[in-house]
């Protein structure tokens, strides 16, 4: 279990979580497949219910509480819809001698669409999440705005309170282009990659990968008056990653050094490992966006 990808939302009011009042919250939208009309389903299952048959709704380390969304949808290209619309137009209009209106035609695609979808495959999405009371923080592994909403309202709708912030409620651009023109911050290594874009109306974007940031070429890019918008960094031999100027981090990989923590425990204990390395990540990603709230300023914008 570690996340990949960022989302980071700062709690604004004291919140607390009794066990078995969240159990019952998060049970009540638990997940349940698509019916034969649904086009998509949303709800809560057992993070843990890799290891084996779980029932809790929720894993809690340290106040910090793991908690998983399942969206099941069912996949019915539009194309198909679309081809079968067509064929049934044409053979009306030959038969009618008449042109189908733009009304009959959505009447038909909708019979279309109801008597395909029980036909339709599945395609099932997680999303995972956790809120930590300690740093009175909500972190989702997603790199989607629309994911981590659907996340935030879900879990607002079960325990009735969410009252959350983004942690970066401003752009990100002025800070993230200091790191190249002032230098990182202590505990930052800047990696090869970055995204310059202006700030005049063309918007041109420039984007490097394995190219030095303290080159000639990219310092021309910034007297031009180029601002970045993604980076590439290192953190404190912990992870790396891609920090955007909308204050969320994608890309993220754990270092070999953080991951060994967990080699000891065999791979048939799926619980006992996945519990280890929540642990470990929970705790890692907590201090790491506590150091950005404060190198970035944002705990003045909470």
């Amino acid at each position: 279990m570690w996340f990949k990808n960022i989302k980071a939302y700062q709690l604004t009011q004291p919140l607390s979580l009794d066990e078995d009042d969240l159990q019952n919250a998060l049970s009540e939208f638990s997940f349940r497949p698509c019916g034969s009309q649904d086009l998509n389903t949303m709800g809560f299952v057992p993070p843990l219910s890799a290891a084996g048959e779980s029932t809790m709704m929720f894993h809690q380390v340290q106040q910090r509480y793991w908690i998983t969304l399942k969206k099941q949808e069912r996949i019915l290209p539009a194309t198909v819809i679309n081809s079968e619309l067509a064929e049934k137009v044409a053979q009306i209009e030959a038969e009618t001698g008449a042109a189908v209106g733009k009304k009959a035609q959505s009447d038909l695609k909708q019979e279309i669409i109801t008597r395909l979808l029980p036909q339709a495959f599945t395609k099932n999405t997680y999303t995972h999440g956790f809120i930590s009371i300690p740093d009175k923080m909500v972190i989702i592994d997603s790199s989607s705005d629309g994911k981590a909403e659907a996340f935030l309202a879900m879990v607002r709708k079960a325990i009735t309170s969410l009252p959350v912030v983004p942690m970066a409620r401003r752009s990100l651009q002025s800070e993230l282009t200091h790191w190249l023109t002032d230098g990182a911050p202590d505990g930052i290594e800047l990696l090869e990659e970055a995204e310059l874009k202006s700030t005049d109306d063309l918007e041109s974007v420039i984007r490097c990968k394995n190219q030095p940031l303290d080159s000639e070429e990219i310092e021309l890019h910034l007297n031009s008056g180029k601002l970045v918008q993604k980076i590439g960094f290192a953190w404190q031999e912990s992870l790396s990653a891609v920090a955007a100027e909308d204050g969320s981090f994608k890309r993220i990989k754990f270092t070999d050094r953080v991951k060994e923590e967990t080699g000891d425990i065999p791979k048939d204990q799926v619980h006992a490992r996945l519990d280890a390395e929540f642990t470990l990540m929970s705790a890692e990603l907590c201090q790491f966006l506590d150091y950005m709230r404060t190198t970035l300023k944002l705990t003045d914008d909470v």
